[in-house]
């Protein structure tokens, strides 16, 4: 894999953590039992009030290649980027102080960057490890994630939801240079700086192997931050998505989808610039002063740009390959939202 023997790491791991005590070990003995060895492992305290730095400190004590580091601002985007800036590798892989990586994880990663030049980011498959309650919804999408597996199926799906998840991702870290790395505000922070390294090019890939497993709680962010809440992800998707609809030169579009969600939902986009013509849909009606067609009746030879709001996955099937049997391409001819 091209390893150097500078004194350097190839691969440096950044973990933030805040009041962890009941993961953390865990989450640290999954990285020193990783195959591979030639990495250094930042361990990110973000103001923890419990035994996470304790813990955290002994381990620091037992093995060289951890570094301990103290993030004073309060917040995980802040507490990343201070792990970032203070990477030495070329390779940056995201942990979570409550996941685990499998012990290829590492390895996989970093050889699957070192044959793809071309590739900026690159993920796996992930295990979704549950918890007592209310995991349909996530297990539900970490199969969807899991089942974006080319980077092709990652830039069409990416304005669906996050196409990959933030923990299991290792980086080129010139890429924080080149495109600025996570962004403290009202919205998910991992998301948008996905979505804004997309929309530079950067292109993201998955080893094909199961090397992650996710753990689900109560006090997870996506759970309990209002970061992470329906609309925050509404109006992260439209900035990046009419940045890419005018870059491709799609300022007027018809949407899929008439409901009252979709039309608040696509105000966003309009506030951005975007021109809807009109409304597509299972049965015709009329919403205010936009028209409405039946999609039978919709005259598909004409050149319009589509983007469907449907959200529910097997609908949002449906559609995809009815406009796949209409001729349509995903990604010039049409997009899929959620």
């Amino acid at each position: 894999m091209g390893d150097v023997c500078d004194g350097k790491p190839r691969v440096s791991v950044v973990m933030p953590f805040y009041n962890a005590g009941a993961t953390i070990a865990r989450a640290i003995q999954s990285v020193l039992s990783q195959t591979y060895s030639n990495f250094e492992l930042l361990l990110v305290d973000n103001n923890s009030t419990d035994n996470s730095t304790a813990i955290a400190h002994d381990f620091a004590g037992k093995d060289q290649r951890i570094v301990l580091l103290h993030e004073p601002r309060q917040g995980v985007t802040y507490a990343a980027n201070t792990g970032n800036n203070a990477a030495r590798a070329e390779y940056i892989a995201r942990m979570d102080a409550d996941d685990v990586s499998l012990p290829k994880r590492l390895y996989k990663q970093l050889l699957y960057l070192d044959e793809h030049p071309g590739l900026g980011v690159v993920s796996c498959y992930v295990e979704h490890v549950g918890h007592h309650k209310g995991t349909a919804g996530i297990e539900k999408y970490v199969n969807w994630v899991n089942s974006l597996d080319t980077p092709e199926k990652i830039s069409l799906n990416r304005f669906v939801e996050m196409p990959v998840i933030n923990p299991t991702v290792m980086f080129r870290r010139v890429l924080l240079q080149q495109h600025g790395g996570y962004i403290h505000g009202d919205f998910p922070e991992d998301y948008e700086m996905w979505l804004r390294w997309m929309g530079k090019g950067v292109k993201f890939a998955k080893v094909p192997e199961m090397l992650f497993q996710w753990y689900d709680s109560d006090i997870r962010l996506t759970r309990t931050d209002e970061r992470y809440s329906t609309d925050a992800f509404y109006r992260t998707k439209a900035e990046h998505l009419a940045a890419w609809l005018m870059k491709n030169d799609h300022p007027y579009l018809w949407v899929w989808g008439a409901g009252r969600k979709t039309r608040k939902r696509v105000e966003y986009l309009m506030e951005k610039g975007i021109f809807v013509e009109g409304y597509i849909d299972v049965k015709p009606r009329f919403l205010d002063d936009a028209c409405c067609i039946y999609y039978e009746e919709f005259n598909w030879d004409a050149p319009a740009f589509i983007l469907s709001y449907v959200g529910n996955h097997g609908a949002r099937e449906k559609i995809r390959n009815y406009l796949l049997s209409k001729g349509k391409v995903e990604g010039e001819d049409f997009l899929m939202m959620a």
